[in-house]
């Protein structure tokens, strides 16, 4: 089945779907990475993205277990390559790119001309854009953190320094590497009072995330209120 990617400057990109027969849109963004798209498409930071991959062969690896991903979900708003491949080869792939994006429901388009369309986008700069009907979504116009954030405290790991993760759409690598150097992790949503804690903690760790940072207003006052009164904790943003 035939698709199309509409830019908001009228471009059209032409190509096969493979993934959700359904319209979507959002912000494109391209990544230059050779491996990783089980990585990328379930990085928070790409909520609200079309996200294009310049290297030319997707999906020759399938789909790894959840414990590989950055969040529980695919986070992207549609997906864009050059050449998807429906028959992986890796042991450690449960699954086909293909079957994963229709499970979840994002669109994916192939036979475009990748790298001609980041050019373009690194010409023009942010561009929004749309597959077939779906609405033309800016994730830079509302507060997108509560999409990605957790709602209430996860604790990981035992060590005895407890790091408080503030959770504006962490990649679960983060807690991962922390986890492994012996901290114990407390990730919470990203609108938590610190000075409101009920546990104590050693550290704080603001995490990235999608969308414009300036929205995410509750995190910001926060951190004005207990930024002076922590000097005995460390800081990590």
């Amino acid at each position: 089945m035939t698709g199309k990617l509409i830019l908001s400057d009228g471009a059209v990109f032409l190509g096969e779907s493979f993934g959700a027969p359904i319209g979507s849109g959002g912000e494109v963004v391209f990544n230059t990475g050779m491996v990783g798209y089980p990585e990328s498409l379930t990085d928070p930071s790409y909520f609200g993205q079309i996200l294009v991959l310049t290297y030319p062969l997707i999906g020759n690896y399938g789909v790894p277990d959840k414990k590989f991903w950055e969040s529980k979900k695919i986070q992207v708003k549609a997906l864009i390559v050059q050449n998807y491949i429906e028959d992986p080869s890796h042991f450690e792939s449960e699954r086909t790119l293909a079957a994963w994006l229709k499970a979840e429901g994002i669109p994916a388009l192939q036979g475009i001309d990748t790298r001609a369309l980041t050019v373009k986008l690194r010409e023009h700069g942010v561009m929004l854009g749309k597959i077939g009907e779906g609405e033309i979504y800016d994730p830079n116009k509302e507060n997108v953190f509560p999409y990605v954030s957790c709602s209430s405290p996860e604790v990981y790991g035992q060590g005895k320094k407890n790091v408080l993760l503030i959770d504006c759409g962490d990649k679960e690598n983060i807690i991962r590497a922390l986890v492994k150097r012996g901290v114990r992790v407390t990730k919470v949503p990203w609108n938590f009072d610190p000075l409101k804690a009920e546990f104590s903690f050693d550290g704080v760790f603001i995490s990235n995330g999608p969308g414009d940072p300036k929205m995410a207003k509750e995190t910001i006052e926060n951190t004005k209120k207990y930024f002076p009164k922590i000097f005995r904790h460390s800081v990590y943003v």
